[in-house]
């Protein structure tokens, strides 16, 4: 039998334990290697054996960075989902945000019950290796659109944004800044839009020179705010499309001699922990981080018990108002 599988492996132009993973039905072999091979154990009269996939109690979870309390927030919403469902969760810290198909092999030969990648997704064969297998994955925040029929969940990303520069023009603001994530990503986009979309919606003129694109991170938002103070007319309020960016913000005003809401009010976006505890408190779009977490692991037990889910989930945000808004005391 082993001559005949060497000859096979010869055949094919492959290693012989490929082979016996073909045999074998194991997922860890890309597509186009494993056609190849089972047509040459075809024609020497083997079959491929059938593995059924049996379950391990783990979930594997992948995430970018641990710098911050985002990614952390979103770990511990599935953690707790997955307890409920006796599962475990693997972890794995990569800075790879492009490149998580290494992640996926090694979680289909190690076994799991699911994937969960926070913004990453896999390329094309590797999601199909994990169709194959029957093992579910759900993107978590894609930076970019999901491919078709791939499980993704987020935030309502537009939504949050135009409601917080509804907010700022509630109060009564007129020359509203925004500083942007990146517009090369779909959330980044999505917070622009509803600044833009909630600016024309009160007749507000869209300045090009009130929008400043730039990264989330809270050296951004202090950089940002150090060139908009260079300008002949500041704003009276800022958007800014994330709590990191909004604290590099505030820090910037201060130090140019600015109090925060007094001169200019600042709101954030995300309602990571710590922005309640800001000096002021920070005005904020609460992103349910928690949530989005824990419906990932929803989905995926969902998915290996049968049930279909959509194919995209949007989570709403909620406007939390704290202390660092209030109307402007002299408009300009």
């Amino acid at each position: 039998m082993a001559v005949k599988l060497a000859l096979v492996a010869e055949e094919a132009d492959v290693s012989l334990p490929t082979v016996s993973k073909v045999l074998n039905a194991r997922p860890d072999v890309a597509k186009a290697t494993r056609e190849r091979v089972t047509q040459v154990l075809e024609r020497h009269g083997y079959s491929i054996r059938t593995r059924p996939r049996t379950a391990t109690g783990l979930i594997d979870v992948r995430i970018v960075n641990l710098d911050g309390p985002w990614s952390e927030t979103v770990v511990r919403g599935a953690a707790a989902a997955a307890r409920r469902y006796e599962k475990e969760i693997v972890l794995t810290v990569d800075p790879d945000p492009d490149d998580c198909d290494g992640w996926v092999r090694h979680a289909l030969s190690r076994g799991t019950d699911g994937l969960l990648s926070v913004v990453a997704v896999p390329s094309e064969p590797a999601r199909a290796a994990l169709t194959e297998a029957g093992v579910p994955f759900v993107a978590v925040d894609p930076l970019h659109r999901a491919p078709e029929g791939t499980l993704s969940i987020s935030a309502t990303n537009f939504q949050g944004a135009f409601d917080a520069t509804r907010h700022l023009i509630d109060l009564g603001h007129r020359r509203i800044t925004t500083i942007t994530g990146p517009v090369d990503q779909d959330n980044g986009i999505a917070r622009l839009a509803g600044y833009q979309a909630a600016m024309m919606q009160a007749g507000l003129p869209l300045d090009d020179d009130l929008i400043v694109r730039a990264r989330y991170g809270v050296e951004e938002g202090y950089h940002a705010v150090c060139a908009l103070l260079r300008r002949d007319a500041r704003p009276t309020g800022i958007f800014a499309a994330s709590d990191d960016t909004a604290l590099g913000a505030i820090r910037a005003l201060r130090e140019h001699g600015l109090r925060v809401p007094a001169d200019v009010s600042v709101i954030g976006f995300d309602d990571v922990p710590y922005s309640r505890w800001n000096d002021p408190p920070l005005t904020t779009v609460s992103q349910p981080l928690t949530e989005m977490g824990a419906a990932a692991v929803d989905i995926i037990i969902g998915a290996l018990q049968g049930r279909s889910a959509a194919v995209h989930t949007e989570l709403s945000t909620r406007l939390v108002v704290r202390q660092s808004t209030a109307a402007p005391a002299v408009e300009r």
